[in-house]
């Protein structure tokens, strides 16, 4: 369990889903709330019971301005004495509230307010339309229908809005408690139904939750912002609108007799009527969660919500922390599956789980739970989750790199963690540069060292060894003490291996002046630090070589073993490096080098050209420069015979470089032939009888 909690994506997982707590009860993600809000309505509208989801006609009706009212009346907007005459018409006829959703907030230019208040006040039934002042959230106070028709008749504000700022969709309609300490402070659906049942409407408390009720009748629960869901209903088929299915022209109601009126009442007789305008010219049309929506239908939906007892009921708060918790341990369960694809299908499954049930109590069971914060934690806590594995894995194929990387190539090591198929057992023969090098005098230096101290220069003379092979593009074989094997070709194909190759042993040696002068300096060991090098190219076998347990990727071949003779020949010529003449053939464009010998390895009957690698090509410079035209002067009189002359010649190059190896070897070798000629059938080969 400690281990479990110790868990970064453990501890995000919990962090996030109990920060969704307080994101819930603010509203954080009110936009994306709003969007899951919708999916639900459409879903209850499409598959919920046609008698909980329907449009009773039976307590409201619509009675609407919409284009076509406006062509046959032949002006806009309606006179406010034909809408009093609309209000009287409806009164007649038995409308039991007359809500006309139509401002009157200014004195009118006709002078109609006297009319329009008195036959308003006759019906002693009529409402008309308010509007609360509210800026930055605050009751700043109401502005009313103009004075002369305040007094015919009650009033209510419909300028409602969400709760969020970033929100424009009206799925919701909210009781403030600031404006219903004013006279006529209530929203104007909740004002209409207080009328139709001839009561004054309440706001209350019971323990943490509020309530508005409306008489005996109606008590429907509100969220802490005081707000109750609005359960737009479904639509006969074939229509848009609610005024289309529930709604009539205003045309015919203002136009009816008296002999008409009768014959018309059955479809206002005892209900609550709304009077407002559909027509496109007004826009006077809200977002809402089924689309577009007229402020007069917005109305009458927020008045038959209220009627049913707001059968879309806001789930508790111990009730939305419940399902985040649960979400929460599901999600940690998920965490602790180690396949990404495992823990993506169930998360999958989770969320669908979950938005399916949630849809349901919606649909079925009014219950509205906040979906969105538990989504949006889910999510985040998942990508969470993802990226452990993905670190994790990636740690993983790091630690492959680093046990690995000191022996191969990064290309080699990325190919393996890419297709592990490729560490099988097998080889091909490809042409490849081999390496090998080996630190001179190694025993005596390990000798005068502590194992400490020993280690750490190694691994630092290794170290920088290594990353110059690598910067090359060169693969590192194995260690074998202090000596370093490594190859070029492979396992990338490389055309100019030997060239890499040589530059590798150019750059090795100039590390090693400052390197070699540091420790003279501080005299940390009684030999000078000098490194042998032999390279040779041709034909080898390169790949994984070894059992099942335990494999390399490795070469091998009788050109491998040359390199490593040519190592160990530079002994004899008291000299770093040495070439053989295949690489030399393929890398003589591209470096400055000089002829060394023909020779015989140890082991091998072909003789072999081998060179001294100097520098890059043109940048041989001081005394070598001197040294190398001079030598070679010396070496083409030693291949004549002419070992006197040659002899002069070579310790004439010592005079400029009293240290230079190959032209020491030539003078002893030069007094040598003197002392002793050669056989008449010599064939210039120099065969050597030891390893070196």
């Amino acid at each position: 369990m400690k281990k479990i909690l110790g868990r970064y994506d453990v501890l995000v997982t919990i962090t996030l889903f109990l920060a969704a707590i307080p994101a819930e009860y603010n509203e954080v993600f009110s936009l994306l709330e709003e969007q899951t809000l919708s999916a639900r309505q459409i879903l209850r509208m499409s598959y919920g019971e046609p008698e909980q989801t329907g449009f009773s006609m039976d307590e409201i009706m619509l009675v609407n301005t919409d284009e076509q009212f406006f062509k046959e009346y032949g002006s806009f907007p309606l006179r406010r004495t034909d809408i009093a005459k609309i209000a009287s018409q409806l009164d007649l006829m038995g409308a039991k509230v007359i809500a006309l959703d139509v401002l009157m907030d200014f004195p009118s230019s006709y002078g109609e307010d006297p009319e329009t208040a008195e036959r308003l006040a006759a019906t002693g039934k009529s409402l008309l339309v308010s509007q609360a002042q509210i800026i930055d959230g605050k009751f700043k106070g109401m502005n009313y229908p103009t004075e002369g028709l305040r007094d015919s008749a009650k009033s209510g504000y419909t300028n409602i809005s969400s709760s969020s700022s970033i929100v424009t969709s009206l799925s919701k309609l909210k009781v403030r408690s600031d404006t219903i300490q004013v006279n006529d402070g209530w929203p104007f659906a909740v004002q209409a139904l207080a009328m139709y049942y001839g009561v004054e409407p309440e706001l209350i408390e019971e323990g943490e939750h509020s309530f508005l009720k409306i008489g005996e009748t109606v008590k429907v629960p509100l969220d802490h912002f005081n707000q109750f869901h609005i359960d737009f209903p479904s639509l006969p088929a074939g229509t848009t609108f609610l005024s289309e299915s529930a709604g009539v022209s205003a045309l015919e109601v203002l136009e009816l007799d008296e002999d008409e009126l009768e014959d018309m009442s059955y479809l206002f007789d005892g209900k609550i009527v709304v009077v407002g305008d559909t027509s496109e010219v007004s826009h006077d049309w809200f977002d809402t969660p089924v689309g577009m929506v007229y402020g007069v239908e917005i109305i009458a939906d927020s008045i038959h919500t209220l009627m049913r007892g707001a059968p879309l009921r806001p789930a508790t708060q111990d009730q939305e922390f419940m399902v985040l918790m649960l979400f929460m341990v599901l999600m940690l369960l998920i965490s602790l599956i180690s396949s990404p694809m495992g823990s993506t299908l169930l998360v999958m499954l989770l969320f669908g789980g979950y938005s399916t049930l949630v849809s349901k109590f919606y649909i079925d069971q009014g219950l509205v739970f906040s979906m969105s914060y538990v989504l949006v934690a889910g999510i985040l806590s998942y990508l969470v989750i993802n990226l452990r594995h993905y670190l994790l894995e990636r740690s993983q194929k790091g630690f492959v790199t680093a046990a690995f990387g000191q022996y191969l190539s990064p290309d080699v090591v990325d190919a393996l963690v890419k297709d592990p198929s490729k560490m099988s057992l097998g080889g091909e023969s490809r042409e490849m540069t081999a390496f090998f090098s080996d630190v001179a005098s190694f025993s005596t230096i390990s000798e005068k060292l502590t194992p400490g101290e020993l280690v750490a220069l190694l691994n630092e003379y290794l170290t920088a060894m290594c990353d110059i092979i690598a910067d090359t593009g060169g693969t590192i074989d194995k260690f074998e003490g202090d000596a370093i094997i490594a190859f070029w070709g492979a396992p990338l194909e490389q055309d100019d291996h030997a060239v890499r190759a040589c530059y590798s042993i150019i750059d090795q040696q100039k590390f090693l002046v400052p390197f070699r002068e540091r420790l003279i300096e501080a005299d940390t060991i009684p030999v000078k630090f000098t490194v042998r090098m032999g390279v040779n190219t041709g034909m080898m076998i390169v790949g994984n070589m070894g059992s099942t347990q335990r494999m390399d990727y490795t070469m091998m071949g009788d050109s491998v073993n040359l390199a490593a003779r040519l190592e160990g020949a530079n002994k004899f010529y008291k000299n770093h490096q040495m070439i053989s003449e295949s690489t030399y053939a393929q890398a003589k464009d591209f470096i400055d080098s000089r002829e060394l010998d023909r020779i015989r390895v140890v082991g091998k009957n072909e003789p072999v050209t081998v060179y001294d690698v100097l520098e890059r090509k043109d940048q041989t410079s001081g005394k070598m420069a001197e040294v190398v035209p001079i030598y070679l002067k010396g070496l083409e009189r030693y291949k004549q015979l002419d070992f006197v002359g040659a002899q002069e010649l070579f310790r004439k190059a010592l005079t400029i470089l009293e240290e230079d190896g190959p032209s020491l070897t030539y003078v002893d070798r030069c007094q040598h032939f003197i002392d002793n000629p050669p056989a008449a059938d010599w064939d210039g080969v120099w065969t050597h009888t030891e390893k070196g």
